[in-house]
């Protein structure tokens, strides 16, 4: 008795576990934005120029999608970039966006450490140009 009782347990456990191993997890969309300006660049500077961001992260295929644009820059854009990086501090270079030509759109797959710190909200988007080779406009992207 105490070892069909052991058998039925053992069995009970591993069509748990099968079962549990098996069930899909659900993959999440998380929306996020950014508002771009001059002056949360670290320096702020001058400019007038403004811009946009709209981004999904699937959490499943670790996935990051975004469309953004800009207009009053001092002049053509040279480069646009996400950076890791709080707000009030300069980051490195996570992820180019290129083209970076107003408007914009791309995707790139994150590595689970990049993700982590794209949802913690320690990343943001700057457009550079010649007049503001360090950033003309940047905006934190948040949830």
């Amino acid at each position: 008795m105490r070892r069909t009782m052991l058998r039925s347990t053992v069995t009970g456990l591993a069509c748990a576990a099968a079962v549990s191993l098996a069930w899909p997890v659900k993959a999440e969309m998380v929306n996020l934005k950014a508002a771009m300006n001059a002056n949360s660049e670290v320096p702020p500077n001058p400019s007038k120029g403004t811009g946009t961001l709209t981004a999904t992260y699937d959490t499943s295929t670790k996935k990051l999608s975004w469309k953004g644009s800009y207009s009053g820059l001092s002049g053509p854009a040279t480069a646009a970039h996400f950076h890791a990086g709080e707000a009030g501090k300069n980051g490195g270079v996570a992820i180019p966006i290129s083209p970076n030509a107003s408007p914009f759109e791309g995707s790139a797959t994150l590595t689970d450490a990049q993700a982590a710190d794209l949802l913690a909200g320690k990343w943001y988007v700057n457009v550079h140009t010649d007049a503001n080779k360090g950033g003309e406009i940047r905006g934190q992207v948040t949830k």
